[in-house]
């Protein structure tokens, strides 16, 4: 299960990949993507070789091998390989973008801080503005349309092209370069150019409304985030309901994504999902809270890790899932090391949700559909909540 996405996601070789670019966020610009985190990651490249499909990786193996014996790019013969196999998934990556694509799984990136996503029609839209990032001081706002970047076009290109021109990876830019953004929002065009920074992500945030309600954002499933859940469950008052706000998250490490859903529930199954046949099973570790009541938010960002996450509370009835229906991402990716040093990620399975569903394609429908804006979607969470308080 891969969630990679403008949040975490370095730059996914492969071209043509239709991402929606939450995890390469962090990587981005706060650009993963949602990514990353080496997305739902379970081992590292050369562990997980014995483990998956092994004439799907050897087949791109082999083309790397060919490639290097013919004095050709063994990279680019894995590329095509990957792309032949109708993989919608699987990606390529070259040693030093994997070695970066780890560090944003750490929660560290160069960027811009925003948050993006791929429209069905090609067009690239800002889902949102990491506060106080360079974006954020130009005044880009989610919902803006991101035309192009440093000149070049972004309408129709992969993901992960995008959040590359973002970072200034043709070139290694390091912080403090430039890059010139075309942006529209309505009728107005526009563009402005921002300073790259290092960034550093707060994948955890938390927040207390005044009527007794504490709010949790996950970003990304990121390392230490459902450490950070857990303990911000523990230390919320013990009377407060708790809204846990997954909208726009692409995913992340899904040890991670299972230690905050542990956060709410006693032990029990999390989700299962298949690798090359093999069923395997993910559980939650005992001792959560299973009593605070507990409202869900989610949207077509949320993806894959996150979609586990909101699958398991809701089929084993902890939690309330209000907002829209989830993106769909429920393939599980695992690496693999590559002739000449380059790591591809393949697809080897797909994950279920505890009653047996099935997230890829079709995504989660909320219990409560709500389509409005931010405000209107935590109101409606509010009085859900207040409903669970009255039961209980």
């Amino acid at each position: 299960m891969s969630g990679r996405d403008l949040f975490c996601q370095p730059r996914r070789v492969r071209r043509g990949a239709a991402l929606t670019l939450v995890f390469a966020s962090v990587l981005v610009a706060g650009a993963a993507t949602g990514s990353l985190p080496g997305p739902d990651r379970k081992t590292s490249p050369d562990a997980a070789r014995p483990s998956v499909p092994l004439s799907h990786h050897e087949d791109v193996a082999e083309a790397a091998r060919q490639a290097m014996a013919d004095g050709k790019s063994p990279m680019e013969a894995a590329e095509h390989a990957v792309s032949r196999s109708g993989d919608r998934w699987g990606a390529v990556y070259s040693q030093g973008d994997y070695e970066e694509f780890e560090r944003a799984l750490d929660g560290r990136y160069t960027g811009v801080g925003l948050w993006a996503r791929r429209e069905r029609d090609g067009r690239v839209e800002v889902t949102r503005v990491r506060p106080g990032s360079p974006a954020a001081a130009a005044g880009i706002r989610k919902g803006d349309r991101l035309r192009s970047v440093d000149g070049r076009k972004v309408d129709g290109l992969p993901v992960t092209e995008v959040v590359a021109l973002l970072r200034g990876d043709a070139t290694d830019a390091p912080a403090g370069t430039t890059v010139t953004l075309g942006l529209q929002r309505g009728t107005r065009a526009w563009h402005e150019t921002v300073r790259r920074a290092s960034l550093s992500t707060d994948s955890v945030t938390v927040r207390r409304l005044a009527d007794g309600v504490t709010v949790l954002r996950v970003d990304a499933f990121t390392k230490g985030s459902g450490d950070a859940v857990r303990t911000a469950v523990r230390q919320a008052p013990a009377d407060d309901g708790v809204i846990l706000d997954l909208r726009g998250n692409s995913g992340g490490l899904v040890s991670e994504a299972v230690t905050a859903a542990s956060a709410f529930l006693d032990g029990g199954l999390v989700a299962t999902y298949d690798v090359d046949g093999d069923q395997r099973a993910l559980h939650a570790d005992p001792g959560g809270d299973t009593t605070r009541p507990l409202v869900t938010l989610v949207d077509g960002g949320t993806m894959s890790a996150a979609e586990l996450v909101t699958g398991a509370l809701q089929d084993r009835g902890r939690a309330v899932v209000v907002g829209s229906r989830t993106f769909g991402k429920g393939s599980v990716q695992m690496p693999s090391r590559l002739p000449g040093g380059s790591v591809a990620e393949l697809t080897v399975g797909h994950y279920r949700t505890p009653s047996g569903r099935e997230v890829d394609g079709r995504g989660i429908t909320p219990d409560l559909e709500v389509r409005q804006g931010d405000r209107q979607v935590l109101e409606r969470a509010e009085t859900v909540l207040s409903g669970l308080g009255d039961a209980d």
